[in-house]
């Protein structure tokens, strides 16, 4: 906050400060919480965009008036005449490419929305900043849970909801007992390490079954699934999906884009089947799909289709 009032007295910008704390609260702790006692692993990044800073943050902007609000994200939204609809593209430093985590945006979201940087690569965003005198162009980079100290979500997890959490049994895919886990909630599909099991062989997270307390493990082929069922779809290029296409589907914020159908499977869920077999599909995480630079949507997985 301290550096945001700096740059702002530097510029000659007005200054305000917000208290979200309740909003955030409730919109993203909450949901990260509940998420994982759920057996699923969450994204509060997306949930803060779309609740927090698209949607109570830009409430305060349009109380005082403001037209725009501008953030630092590295994505580019542009106005389609003929569509008559925004649309949300990649950033063109595609190595800080943000758009997986915007996809849930709204029409309205999107058009009060500048995101000044998505024409820009960062170090030349840094040299800017170094050449008008702003103190902030060498601060290190955010990568993790802004409200996780340090990488290990389970200890807040444990304060939170430690009644929650039960220790369970860990068989294999034939549902063979082959050790103990901590809780559900500790563990994510595709974890290798921290199973505590000695099977002579690596051995991988493949599935939850919350009802039972059990986790499934398997060998690395395991963890593999051809689709996904994904629910609460936001379409950004399109009103609707009214028959399959084809996409680049991006399964989670750091991996490889792949070639998939998208099709309508009902009840406002789609079904994505891949050309190739994708690792670690993961409930409660996002896909977003693409064509070319271009956000097409994106929903949240429901379950995985295995192999």
């Amino acid at each position: 906050m301290e550096d945001a009032r700096r740059v702002a007295q530097k510029l000659g910008v007005p200054f305000y400060v917000l208290n979200l704390k309740e909003q955030f609260e409730k919109e993203v702790i909450a949901y990260f919480c509940k998420e994982y006692l759920s057996a699923r692993t969450p994204n509060p990044c997306i949930l803060c965009n779309e609740k927090v800073k698209f949607g109570a943050l830009l409430g305060k902007a349009r109380e005082l008036e403001a037209t725009f609000i501008a953030t630092g994200h590295y994505a580019r939204v542009e106005y389609d005449q003929a569509k008559r609809r925004y649309l949300l593209k990649r950033s063109k430093d595609l190595k800080k490419d943000q758009s997986y985590v915007l996809f849930s945006l709204s029409q309205n979201q999107l058009g009060h929305t500048l995101f000044p940087l998505g024409y820009s690569r960062k170090e030349d965003v840094r040299k800017k900043a170094m050449d008008i005198g702003l103190k902030v162009h060498d601060k290190p980079e955010s990568q993790e849970i802004c409200f996780i100290p340090g990488v290990d979500y389970r200890p807040f997890l444990r304060r939170r909801v430690s009644c929650g959490i039960e220790a369970g049994d860990i068989v294999n895919t034939q549902g063979r007992i082959l050790g103990r886990h901590k809780g559900l909630p500790l563990y994510t599909i595709g974890q290798r390490k921290g199973l505590g099991l000695s099977a002579g062989k690596p051995l991988y997270v493949v599935e939850f079954d919350r009802e039972k307390n059990l986790i499934f493990v398997g060998e690395k082929q395991e963890v593999y699934g051809r689709g996904l069922i994904a629910g609460r779809v936001n379409w950004i290029a399109i009103e609707e999906l009214r028959q399959p296409i084809k996409v680049k589907a991006k399964i989670r914020y750091a991996h490889r884009e792949a070639d998939a159908t998208v099709e309508p499977s009902g009840h406002g869920t789609v079904k994505v089947e891949f050309i190739q077999p994708q690792e670690a599909i993961t409930p409660g995480q996002a896909v977003v799909f693409y064509d070319g630079d271009l956000v097409l949507g994106g929903g949240w997985i429901e379950r995985a289709m295995r192999t």
